[in-house]
């Protein structure tokens, strides 16, 4: 049993009943509570300085802290992970987000990349907050590669897979790369890419430019590694993030401080920062996760909420996940099962597609 755990099982009534009230009037308002507001909301009948202690006490532990100087009490983030452990209620998917979810797909495209688009607008409507979609990788054997100069510090890398997809892929090539570099590079992975997967011809690459080193120069090393490894010039990992409804975030009612802080959990979330780490974290289960403020180190500074699910193709291998995004707020309760449905949803599809 956590900590936590045992601190829940160890409160009598009053101090569980207490606790939960102030968190969820923090979740409902964002604002402090104080001890005469939940004399009068208490299935018991005590004395406003009774529940004072109480909420002194649960301060003392860690549970619940002062944000001002009035005697209003507001949860801490350990406290905020002790209610979505122990006490709180997750309850069924309502009709209505259901069919704001379901009414994305009537689309029979089979553009996977187009259906999470929608998922994740769909999935930051209904929540209000917003959506982050990790895309699966395309893993089918690649036909050819092409690499095309667009500016001395951009370039393109076409990818045509054995199924008929297409990929283009902006990445920073090395300094001084030259049209003939490039179909040097070109030729020295198509003749190693015919009939693998990118995740395949990744593993081979290594080795094939140790063993035949003389046969190509620097340059065309450098690029070879650079356009394989480069999604968008940034992150290194060939996933897509999809992240959708930032305005929910941004025009929430925030002050200052907060918008600033949010502001930086965009800018890193367009780098990418740490987002590989979503499908590693969602890795570990199946099921829904829920990352409060500094637990996921991407968002210790915006003092946000990840909600994220895994999704699974046919084979039951997780490929991707979904999440909402939101402040320490939120209405966990509600967020969980939409982030359920929308990644077993996600999943089933991709398994119709493949």
């Amino acid at each position: 049993m956590t900590d936590s755990g045992k601190i829940l099982e160890e409160m009598n009534e009053r101090s569980r009943e207490v606790f939960r009230r102030v968190v969820e009037s923090y979740l409902l308002s964002g604002a402090p509570i104080g001890s005469r507001t939940l004399t009068r909301d208490l299935s018991e009948k005590v004395s406003a300085a009774t529940i004072r202690n109480v909420m002194q006490d649960l301060e003392y532990l860690g549970l619940l802290e002062s944000p001002h100087v009035s005697a209003g009490r507001v949860p801490t983030q350990e406290g905020l992970r002790m209610f979505v452990d122990g006490l709180l209620e997750v309850g069924d998917l309502q009709n209505t987000d259901r069919e704001m979810i379901d009414a994305t797909l009537g689309s029979n495209s089979q553009d996977v990349t187009g259906m999470l688009d929608r998922i994740g607008s769909a999935l930051s409507g209904v929540t209000q907050g917003a959506s982050l979609v990790l895309a699966p990788k395309h893993e089918a054997p690649i036909k050819h590669i092409e690499f095309v100069s667009l500016a001395h510090d951009r370039a393109l890398v076409v990818l045509v897979f054995g199924d008929g997809h297409v990929e283009n892929r902006i990445f920073t090539p090395p300094p001084g790369q030259t049209p003939s570099s490039m179909r040097e590079a070109a030729n020295f992975l198509n003749a190693l890419a015919e009939g693998r997967t990118l995740s395949e011809l990744q593993r081979v690459i290594a080795s094939q430019i140790s063993e035949r080193r003389q046969e190509i120069d620097t340059l065309a090393q450098d690029l070879v590694e650079s356009g394989l490894a480069v999604w968008d010039g940034d992150g290194d990992s060939y996933e897509r993030l999809i992240v959708r409804g930032q305005a929910n975030l941004l025009e929430s009612g925030t002050e200052q401080d907060d918008f600033e802080r949010i502001r930086t959990l965009f800018d890193d979330l367009e780098r990418k920062r740490d987002i590989a780490e979503f499908l590693e974290l969602a890795d570990e289960g199946d099921g829904v996760r829920i990352f409060i403020g500094s637990e996921n180190k991407l968002f210790s500074l915006s003092g946000s909420s990840l909600v994220v699910s895994p999704y699974m193709n046919a084979d039951r291998k997780i490929i991707g996940a979904v999440g909402v995004i939101g402040p320490t707020r939120l209405n966990y309760g509600r967020i969980v099962p939409i982030v359920d449905y929308t990644a077993q949803l996600v999943g089933k599809l991709i398994a119709d597609r493949s």
